[in-house]
């Protein structure tokens, strides 16, 4: 044990005589890793990994320190072979990091995979009324609905789960959909590009706790949220209240108008000025 801090100690002197401002930007880099890291596992199973990680760090360090070899060979081992572990069975928490980090901006990615078509201001916001018409007419009606609007992370695998349906965003249309009797009331409804593209599709139920008056539909709608940048609306049956769910997080009891106004936000292109790049000052030098 007293070596194992005594390395420390050499160490960092070492590196405090040696330090170069390189050294400045690699701690920086180091330092801002380690906080989303610790950010993104805090309410995840990951969490009570990392205590107990930790713990065989210091039982592994204390054998040490007493010469107790068949204890430091076993716990050597298992950590060895945590990381494997770790792969395996936090592969849906490390999925989840991994599309994030591939999000940038406002959930913009990169050029190449940004396939989706562009709406007009006009578009959009007939999309936006005829959904709220229609959670507005199931919420009166206490009819279950569960809406999920994609945006840039697709959703495929999703889609393919349920029916296609390649519909215009029609009031009418999500009515029937989520009509009781109708054989695709029961899973979601994908919109994607302005247009409802699947409906009675699965979706992967969240594995955080919430409360006890939230059903399967609700779990879903957070479970597919927390993998992608997608907007979903939900319809209580029981209550009629409507919900929103978004990177995990669910905000209920909203009125029509809050609905609205959270589609507007989310869904409308910012209207802010375009930032000067290289091909917008290309075609302006063009004009002149």
């Amino acid at each position: 044990m007293l070596e194992f801090f005594r390395s420390i100690g050499d160490f960092i002197v070492t590196t405090v005589q040696n330090f170069m401002w390189q050294d400045l930007i690699d701690i920086a880099f180091v330092a801002i890793i380690i906080y989303y890291v610790l950010k993104f596992i805090r309410d995840t199973r990951a969490a009570q990994l990392l205590k107990g990680i930790i713990l065989l760090i210091v039982f592994f360090q204390v054998a040490k320190f007493l010469n107790l070899e068949a204890t430091s060979f076993i716990l050597n081992s298992t950590l060895e072979f945590g990381l494997l572990a770790i792969l395996i069975v936090f592969q849906p928490e490390l999925r989840s990091l991994l599309e994030r980090i591939g999000r940038t901006g406002k959930g913009k990615g990169l050029p190449f995979f940004a396939t989706e078509k562009k709406q007009s201001d006009g578009e959009i916001d007939d999309n936006i009324n005829n959904i709220v018409d229609a959670v507005t007419n199931m919420s009166a009606t206490k009819t279950g609905a569960l809406i999920v609007i994609e945006r840039n992370t697709k959703l495929g695998e999703v889609i393919n789960t349920g029916t296609k349906v390649d519909s215009a965003v029609v009031c009418d249309v999500i009515l029937n959909i989520f009509y009781p009797k109708a054989p695709l009331h029961d899973g979601a409804a994908i919109l994607r590009d302005g247009r409802i593209v699947a409906a009675g599709c699965f979706l992967p139920l969240t594995t955080k706790k919430f409360d006890n008056d939230l059903g399967t539909r609700h779990r879903a709608g957070i479970g597919v949220s927390e993998i992608s940048d997608s907007v979903v609306i939900l319809v209580s049956e029981e209550t009629g209240i409507i919900s929103v769910a978004q990177e995990g997080n669910l905000t209920r009891r909203l009125t029509p108008a809050a609905l609205k106004a959270l589609l507007q936000k989310e869904l409308k292109p910012d209207e802010k000025k375009e930032k000067p790049t290289l091909q917008n000052l290309w075609k302006g030098r063009n004009k002149q």
